[in-house]
């Protein structure tokens, strides 16, 4: 059987399996590692140097027969120099709106989308809408065809009946997915609720510098077992982000699986991944203006987000919903039978199939 190969053109820096097990990781990169790991597909990164097992520097190898791209069409000439005798896919992370800067990436590489015959995989349906919009604008569509196949979870991640600290929120991504807008209402919550606690993780590819705030706790970048830890004893994850809406939402769907719901808001593929309305809110007008609000502001109001966010109905919003949880309607939750790797394995191996 030929090769199939994970080619990363993107990433910050080599990562592999003892990466995942045993340092911080983003989202994208772990999903890679899970999938690649479970197919017994060799991995290829841009600046790897060496080799670690199935994790190896690019070179040409003419019996690779399928090559899944991550994330930017701009390697598809190197792809196509190094592996000329691969079935090329290309799969998408990240939003891509017509027009958008990632959109005009790959409208500058539709060509050669055209002459590879590169089938596009996105990771949710919500994103796969957007994909199909950006290539009806690039007018490549129905050329150039997307399919959905969702980012996955271990089938190891369950409830295992760890006690729930009703006092502790946590909020586990990128600081720029929100972080700044979750600071300003837990400030506004902790005034009304000052047993709560935040705790914040990151997974270490971003880093923002951590400002001490009443009852709030950094953990820092900190491995999946460790971040899980904290995710299972927690009253939910709080995720009221709606300045990059997901394209899937790992932390949703991990979260759910451990038993911890989510709090956030019908943004990108929340809805989608999550399903259960009790732990969506509307993403409303005001919430959109927010930020914008606050750069207009003076200090001395950027100073009182609870009078900000109370007047923007938010406040209100978040204050209900955790009352209600700590008041014991917590929803109960589980793994998806969607995301689960065993699952999400066979639809790759049935897509690399139908690619021969």
């Amino acid at each position: 059987m030929s090769a199939t190969v994970f080619y990363d053109p993107v990433c910050l820096r080599p990562y592999d399996s003892e990466t995942l097990r045993n340092e911080a990781m983003g989202g994208t990169e772990a999903t890679l590692v899970r999938i690649a790991d479970t197919l017994g597909a060799r991995v290829t990164q841009h600046n790897r140097t060496g080799a670690s097992g199935r994790y190896q520097p690019p070179e040409r190898d003419p019996g690779v027969g399928a090559v899944i791209v991550n994330r930017d069409s701009r390697a598809l000439p190197t792809v196509r120099r190094l592996y000329p005798n691969a079935r090329v896919f290309l799969w998408l992370h990240d939003r891509m709106r017509p027009g958008s800067r990632r959109a005009r990436w790959l409208a500058s590489t539709a060509e050669l989308l055209r002459e590879l015959d590169v089938r596009i995989i996105c990771v949710s349906d919500t994103q796969r809408a957007e994909v199909e919009a950006t290539l009806r604008w690039m007018r490549a569509a129905p050329a150039i065809g997307a399919r959905t196949i969702y980012n996955p979870i271990d089938d190891a991640l369950l409830p295992d009946g760890s006690p729930v600290d009703a006092r502790k929120l946590v909020f586990l991504s990128s600081p720029n997915k929100g972080l700044k807008f979750t600071l300003d209402a837990f400030r506004a919550l902790h005034r009304r609720m000052p047993d709560l606690e935040l705790v914040v993780g990151n997974p270490g590819y971003k880093d923002d510098p951590a400002a001490p705030i009443a009852g709030v706790r950094y953990l820092g970048p900190q491995p999946q077992a460790r971040v899980h830890a904290e995710v299972r004893t927690a009253l939910c994850t709080f995720f009221p982000n709606f300045v990059i809406p997901e394209t899937f939402g790992l932390v949703f769907a991990e979260s759910n699986a451990l038993g911890t719901p989510v709090l956030t808001h019908d943004c990108g593929a929340a809805r989608e991944v999550i399903g259960d309305q009790r732990q969506i809110l509307p993403v409303t007008g005001a919430l959109r203006t927010y930020e914008r609000l606050l750069g207009a502001l003076s200090p001395r109001w950027r100073a009182a987000p609870a009078r900000v966010a109370g007047a923007m109905g938010l406040f209100d919003a978040y204050l209900e919903r955790i009352g209600a949880w700590r008041a014991g309607e917590r929803p109960v939750t589980g793994p998806d039978p969607r995301f689960r790797l065993s699952a999400v394995a066979a639809r790759w191996r049935e897509e690399l199939a139908l690619s021969r």
